[in-house]
């Protein structure tokens, strides 16, 4: 009764969770980003102390062959935004494709604000 429900053939599934750190690990490492964005409630629990959440602000919706990836991110005042993003579409592309062998036909991205660290510390020292 056990192997009924084993599958009848070969499969790899691959989580959305797992696609989503992979996307999250690949925008953060493009220049000009400086986090993702999880929401209030994310961004929350990581101030208070929770474990990094590598997934947080990506969405995924996949299917055995592809997965769509929404970005949700948080840029440093100064960059050209337009420019970056692109750079971040196809880091993820790349990331996930290579690593997941899913097609990706859509990366969107959504930047949600703008970090204003820098520039504040540029405006002090002058």
């Amino acid at each position: 009764m056990a192997n009924e429900s084993l599958p009848k053939e070969d499969q790899i599934v691959i989580s959305d969770e797992v696609t989503a750190i992979i996307a999250g690990i690949a925008a953060n490492k493009v220049d000009g980003i400086a986090s993702m964005s999880g929401g209030v409630v994310g961004n929350l629990a990581e101030r208070l102390g929770a474990k990094k959440d590598l997934a947080r602000g990506v969405k995924v919706e996949s299917t055995n062959e592809e997965a769509s990836i929404e970005l949700n991110l948080i840029v440093d005042y100064g960059i050209k935004i337009h420019e970056t993003c692109g750079v971040v579409q196809e880091r993820v592309r790349e990331a996930v494709q290579e690593m997941t062998g899913l097609a990706v036909p859509g990366v969107s991205v959504n930047v949600q604000g703008v970090n204003l660290d820098e520039q504040i510390e540029l405006e002090n020292t002058d």
